[in-house]
């Protein structure tokens, strides 16, 4: 996750920091604080959607050679599954890591986001 966060800089400099600092400079005002969130969870949704259901496998993913796919088939997740999973996420994280901390408990070694949204990590 922390390798995840640091590939995600980068992408969220181009992506989201170099067009919000062109408005402000071309307008000499800033958006509004829900108009940058919004854009920022619109990029991380597309960040993570395009990733998870091309392959499986985020940046990240790669280099430690993991991959997503389904519980039940094995195969790439659905679209509906990628949006659980990623609306889930950021309770999991929030709640003092419960969801990752549930992974030290769960029979298949699982997070909670994962085993609430029918994904699981496979080793590749």
């Amino acid at each position: 996750m922390l390798y995840e966060s640091l590939l995600l800089l980068g992408v969220l400099s181009v992506t989201f920091m170099l067009p919000h600092l062109a408005i402000g400079l071309a307008l000499q005002t800033t958006l509004p604080g829900l108009l940058l969130l919004t854009h920022l969870l619109l990029i991380l949704l597309a960040y993570f959607l395009w990733f998870w259901r091309h392959g499986g496998q985020t940046l990240a993913m790669q280099t430690w050679k993991l991959r997503l796919e389904s519980a039940l088939t094995g195969n790439r997740i659905t679209l509906p599954q990628a949006m659980l999973r990623f609306a889930l996420c950021f309770p999991s994280l929030l709640f003092f890591g419960a969801g990752l901390i549930w992974a030290l408990f769960d029979r298949d070694r699982q997070f909670l986001h994962d085993r609430l949204s029918g994904t699981r990590i496979v080793i590749v």
